[in-house]
């Protein structure tokens, strides 16, 4: 079934079109960002083989927001936890899906950290 909210079917349409240009490969995966109104959710995933690499958000069991506050604290915390992890697994660059949401705010803190973690994109 559809959904109805207006808002979730622009979000759809953008994530179809961004979705055409960017695909991630085994040498460049590609790191996609899902936010709800609570919680951030980023992973790292190889589409030629489907499968999702890396994962981290503001659930799982391993994260500290340390000393950053708010929700853009928190997504920053994301970021550098998910750079770390793609450091372990021995990625180093990935393509950035910033999942239908404009770059500002949560989105592009999150992006801001995996970098500082050391991700190039």
């Amino acid at each position: 079934m559809a959904k109805t909210n207006p808002r979730t079917i622009a979000r759809a349409k953008r994530v179809r079109r961004i979705r055409k240009k960017i695909t991630g490969t085994s040498e460049r995966p590609r790191l996609r960002v899902f936010k709800s109104n609570k919680h951030i959710y980023a992973q790292i995933i190889d589409d030629s083989q489907g499968r999702t690499l890396v994962a981290m958000s503001t659930v799982d069991k391993e994260f500290e927001a340390g000393e950053e506050k708010g929700k853009s604290g928190a997504a920053k915390a994301v970021g550098l936890k998910i750079a770390e992890r793609a450091k372990a697994a021995g990625i180093e660059q990935v393509v950035f899906d910033r999942g239908g949401y404009i770059y500002h705010g949560r989105v592009k803190a999150l992006s801001e950290g995996a970098r500082e973690g050391g991700l190039n994109f």
